[in-house]
């Protein structure tokens, strides 16, 4: 039964970075292949701390956007400001807890759940 929970959240945490990928015209194979290796670090984690499955959405997003930082990839930017000089990131929000939410770099307010970033326009 634990089996299934892990890899229940795991297929959600894919689902829902994949998503906000999308919506920010980043989801190309190479950022993809960083997200499956995300799901496969997190993966270990979960089988031994199952009760902490329900973060792992959270965390596989961390995860893809420390590794597409470390290519020199920002990812995703945040929609409420200007960009140019103004531009910055996101963040999740808890760093550990369930309902990640991307927060504003910048003043702290929550921009969307995790999975549901607008449409890059």
């Amino acid at each position: 039964m634990e089996e299934d929970v892990v890899e229940s959240a795991l297929h959600t945490a894919r689902a829902l970075v994949l998503r906000d990928l999308a919506a920010c015209g980043a989801s190309d194979p190479t950022v993809v292949s960083v997200v499956e290796d995300a799901v496969a670090g997190r993966r270990w984690w979960c089988r031994e701390w199952p009760d902490g499955a329900a973060y792992a959405p959270g965390l596989v997003a961390q995860d893809v956007q420390e590794a597409l930082e470390e290519a020199g990839v920002r990812w995703p930017w945040c929609p409420r400001h200007d960009g140019g000089a103004d531009a910055h990131q996101l963040y999740i929000e808890p760093d550990l807890g369930p309902d990640p939410t991307w927060v504003c770099e910048k003043d702290g307010a929550a921009v969307a759940g995790l999975g549901e970033l607008p449409a890059a326009t």
